[in-house]
């Protein structure tokens, strides 16, 4: 008797596991993702204005609202997870998260474990110093020098490459601030999020000293697979949807008071 009791309840559990909101689980996201009416999405929620929260404490951001806008195309809502940068990648191999929506840029190194969407931004990265530094003038003179940076970024990559050491750290604001205090001696960012700083602390002793050339791709990224290809096709095909009828641009204009979209 024990024995078939015990045998009722995993076949519950069972059951518990394979459908969820009375759907059945499949194999394939974009199926799994409608059925549970919900997309999850993963960013810092610390980045201004990419993803950030307002004076009320509410999620805002560009980001934020490019995540729901793709999510209504889907016929989903948009459900978000906030992380630090290098849990982001980790939580997505762990399928705790559907997709990342957090100014993502594309790299060949990122590009073999992951698949990305087309572009819906492009931007230049700044090499920042404090206003009183002459020493550093490009990104070549970050050699032998401390930068400060999320860990795992491309931005703490591009300054390992030129020869800096970089001190991990959590958010833009951090970065700055370590830099004005003297702890570092330049941060590299998205040059849209530290204007947006600026117009907030106008009197921050800071300045750029050089941009990147080429302006860098804003994708996003997904797991690799079959299982993840139609999930990908709905989300470029939103992406284009979403640049075609405007949307796209004045989310844009909204938080970032130029259009980075094209």
């Amino acid at each position: 008797m024990k024995k078939l009791v015990l045998a009722l309840l995993v076949l519950v559990l069972c059951s518990a596991a394979v459908f969820a909101g009375g759907k059945k689980e499949t194999g394939d996201l974009l199926e799994n993702v409608k059925a549970k009416g919900k997309l999850t999405v993963a960013m810092e929620g610390t980045w201004a204005p990419w993803t950030y929260h307002d004076e009320s404490g509410a999620l805002v951001g560009f980001d934020t609202e490019v995540a729901a806008a793709i999510a209504a195309k889907l016929g989903v809502s948009a459900e978000y997870a906030e992380g630090e940068w290098d849990g982001l990648f980790a939580g997505l191999d762990a399928k705790r998260y559907d997709l990342i929506v957090n100014g993502v840029e594309y790299t060949e190194e990122r590009a073999l474990k992951y698949d990305f969407t087309e572009p819906y931004g492009y931007i230049h990265t700044a090499l920042i110093v404090r206003e009183d530094n002459d020493t550093i003038r490009t990104f070549a003179d970050l050699a032998g020098t401390t930068t400060t940076n999320s860990i795992g970024s491309t931005y703490m990559e591009l300054a390992e490459s030129y020869g800096a050491k970089v001190l991990g750290v959590d958010s833009l604001e951090q970065t700055l601030q370590m830099v004005i205090s003297g702890r570092a001696d330049a941060t590299l960012n998205a040059d849209v999020s530290y204007y947006d700083y600026l117009a907030v602390h106008p009197e921050a002793p800071l300045k750029v000293v050089a941009l990147t050339e080429d302006a860098s791709k804003v994708v996003i990224p997904v797991r690799k697979g079959a299982e993840n290809a139609a999930f990908k096709a709905a989300v470029d095909s939103a992406i284009r949807e979403l640049r075609a009828d405007g949307t796209l641009s004045a989310i844009s204009v909204k938080y970032f008071g130029s259009d980075i979209t094209k």
